[in-house]
């Protein structure tokens, strides 16, 4: 959809720092991070909600979604990580997309009055890219 910012990020009209591109699925950081390194795993397919998402995407989605947890852990060293899906309430962009966010004991996330965080210049590059290595060594 042309008016869809995810759906421009994946066809690389809106850039974004990339962790992974896929056949179904693309991974890039959040612009507005709860955590350095918090990354949206999203299928290329255009769909708006969970409900939606066609059966035979959801086991590419949530396989990429568990690997990007996986290297947010190894290659940030994370003690943990946060998953989430808002479905219409809360989805500031009207395409399905899982947030995977790097947890720390005694980050001071409480809840879902999650704080938000800035990448200095380049550095949203470098996370992306130690995601992408780690993504890459599974």
């Amino acid at each position: 959809m042309a008016d869809c910012v995810f759906c421009n990020v994946i066809s690389g009209e809106v850039t974004a720092p990339i962790v992974h591109h896929g056949r179904d699925t693309v991974a890039f950081l959040d612009h507005r991070p709860v955590f350095k390194g918090h990354t949206l795993v999203l299928p290329r397919e255009h769909v708006v909600t969970l409900p939606e998402l066609p059966s035979g995407l959801l086991e590419p989605l949530f396989t990429e979604v568990q690997r990007v947890a996986d290297a947010i852990t190894s290659g940030l060293g994370a003690q943990g990580t946060f998953v989430a899906v808002n479905n219409v309430v809360s989805q500031s962009v009207a395409h399905l997309h899982v947030h995977v966010v790097p947890r720390t004991k005694g980050d001071g996330l409480r809840g879902f009055f999650w704080p938000r965080t800035k990448y200095a210049d380049g550095e949203a590059d470098e996370y992306a890219a130690r995601i992408a290595a780690a993504l890459d060594g599974r």
